[in-house]
């Protein structure tokens, strides 16, 4: 998940790296070229001091998907057991001065062990899909090669106990964790990553794919790049403008390739990507801005997404650097992927404008990316100092449902930073972020009532966990995490979460009191493990390093 606003046009250390390109490079491509076709589509989203609004009762289609997401170094701690092999991100927290306390994903939430009781978490709130990702270094330890059994069967054994539990498993195949082998013969700037990536793929597909049907290849291709490469605050931690070109060609490729590998073994498998996006607004009436806009949109919403739906990169750029993004003949075909939904992960939006002609000379970089971008400032601010904006979602649905002819969407992401801790009964009172999901969840509403074909949300996220750069400081989750004896504890947006995914509706407005549990919801929110069936009460009873009874169910969801 994003936990900064990129600053792409503000990097200068990849300003000074642009500066060094050879003679002639800036002139590949001009402005002029794209400018006609994007300022014709640009639209302004309507005055700035809008406002959504949440006034009415939404009900849901009976086949939505209520869920949860995790990612799995910010859940499963265990970093070096039963055979894992090291990842960027165990190497970049095990740097000095890389994470906020010092912190790292070493236990996390304890997951790896205490999985059968978040599983049985996710029934308890009555959700149908659960979001979670797999571990590539406990798959293949060193990216390549063959599999770690063990890990296999850890990934297998929550597979059933889900399914077993009438949980959809939503499966992401990548959320950040690269083999440090794999970085330390380039990473994904290095190309021969993408075809580690598809045997990586292979290998999960053909364990797992006759349980699990839905599959996201890649988990915000464009945060793990611009933060991992460019930026740096991310693992691991470069800052080269080569590097973020070259790794953005990598991870196209890798996604037409992972695509392949999944449909090869099975072909009626949902397979997709979680992209990050935010509502791209210009800060003025003016044509500069509304073309700055088109620029911000494409590069944030569009630059993994059309060279897999269309196979080619959007306008984002100046120009398209294709020589140091070292693209080959060929590539775009490569890059294709016809991906059978599309991942939202939206938690604000963006304010674009034009950077001046002064600007751009002062700011080598801004040649190649004429853009400035800030966070909204008009909606009241998380934990994080986030703008809650639930119109950006709404806006960025309806636009990916108009452009790219209503394609099947997933809200992936969506949730809220906020540090409520449990009071003197042991009660957490998070009244904020009920208000923020009651509001994200009528803006989805409200584009499928428009419209957009919207199949599931999942609420970022089901446990207060790792958030990566930040550490353990913020505070996401629907449930509670004290880190230091990993008890958990559902907050009072966990069980406001669960009333509204049994009723398939969300209320119009938010109730000072939250309504008691009826006494079944109560029961199984005070006692999860009796919301589920005979796997997880199994999965509870065993020991936490030996494998519970596998249970097989071939019932829908």
């Amino acid at each position: 998940m994003r936990l900064t606003r990129r600053k792409f046009a503000q990097s200068a250390l990849a300003a000074s790296t642009l500066a060094a390109l050879p003679a002639g490079f800036l002139s590949a491509c001009s402005v002029s070229s794209n400018a006609a076709r994007i300022t014709a589509s640009a639209a302004l989203n309507g005055s700035p001091a809008r406002q959504f609004d949440t006034s009415s009762e939404i009900s849901f289609p009976k086949t939505f998907f209520w869920g949860t997401a995790t990612a799995a170094y910010q859940i499963e701690g265990a970093w070096k057991d039963d055979g894992k092999g090291e990842s960027i991100w165990d190497r970049f927290a095990h740097t000095p001065g890389k994470i906020k306390n010092g912190d790292t994903g070493d236990v996390a939430c304890d997951s790896y062990r205490r999985w059968p009781e978040d599983i049985a978490l996710v029934r308890a709130m009555n959700l149908n899909s659960y979001r979670f990702s797999i571990s590539w270094p406990r798959i293949q330890p060193s990216g390549s090669g063959s599999t770690n059994s063990k890990g296999v069967d850890y990934y297998s054994r929550i597979v059933d106990v889900l399914l077993e539990a009438r949980v959809r498993p939503f499966v992401t195949l990548y959320h950040w964790d690269l083999p440090q082998a794999l970085e330390d013969a380039g990473g994904w700037p290095n190309r021969d990553t993408a075809s580690r990536f598809a045997d990586y793929v292979d290998l999960v597909a053909r364990a797992l794919g006759d349980r699990v049907s839905d599959w996201i290849l890649l988990n915000e291709p464009t945060g793990f790049v611009d933060q991992g490469y460019l930026e740096g605050r991310h693992a691991p931690g470069h800052q080269s403008l080569f590097d973020f070109l070259r790794a953005s060609h990598t991870v196209n490729m890798a996604q037409g390739a992972g695509f392949r590998a999944v449909k090869a073994t099975h072909p009626s498998a949902r397979v997709g990507t979680a992209f990050s996006m935010s509502a791209c607004e210009p800060a003025s009436n003016s044509e500069e801005d509304r073309l700055a806009a088109e620029r911000a949109h494409a590069m944030t919403n569009l630059w993994f997404l059309e060279p897999a739906l269309k196979g080619r990169y959007p306008a984002a750029l100046a120009f398209l650097p294709e020589t140091a993004m070292r693209i080959k003949a060929g590539d775009l075909d490569k890059m294709r992927a016809p991906l059978d939904f599309i991942g939202i992960n939206l938690y604000y939006r963006i304010m674009a404008s034009a950077p001046g002609a002064m600007e751009r000379i002062a700011n080598a970089q801004q040649w190649l990316f004429p853009v400035k971008m800030a966070g909204g400032q008009q909606g009241p601010k998380t934990g994080n100092g986030w703008e809650v904006w639930p119109q950006a979602l709404y806006d960025v649905v309806m636009r990916i449902t108009r452009d790219f002819n209503r394609p099947q969407i997933e809200i992936t992401e969506s949730g809220c930073a906020y540090d409520d801790g449990p009071d003197a009964s042991g009660v957490i009172r998070d009244a904020r972020r009920v208000e923020y999901h009651r509001q994200y969840l009528q803006a989805v509403g409200r584009a499928i009532g428009d419209g957009a074909d919207v199949r599931g949300y999942h609420a970022w996220s089901l446990l207060d966990n790792f958030e990566w750069a930040e550490g353990l400081s913020q505070r996401f989750g629907l449930v509670y995490v004290d880190f230091k004896t990993q008890q958990r504890t559902i907050k009072n947006s966990g069980r406001w979460y669960a009333k509204v995914a049994a009723e398939n509706r969300v209320p119009a407005i938010t109730s000072a009191a939250l309504p008691v549990p009826r006494p079944a919801l109560a029961h199984r929110l005070h006692n999860p493990e009796a919301s589920v069936g005979l796997a997880v009460r199994q999965a509870f009873s065993a020991e936490p390093d030996s494998p519970a009874k596998r249970v097989r169910s071939d019932r829908p969801l």
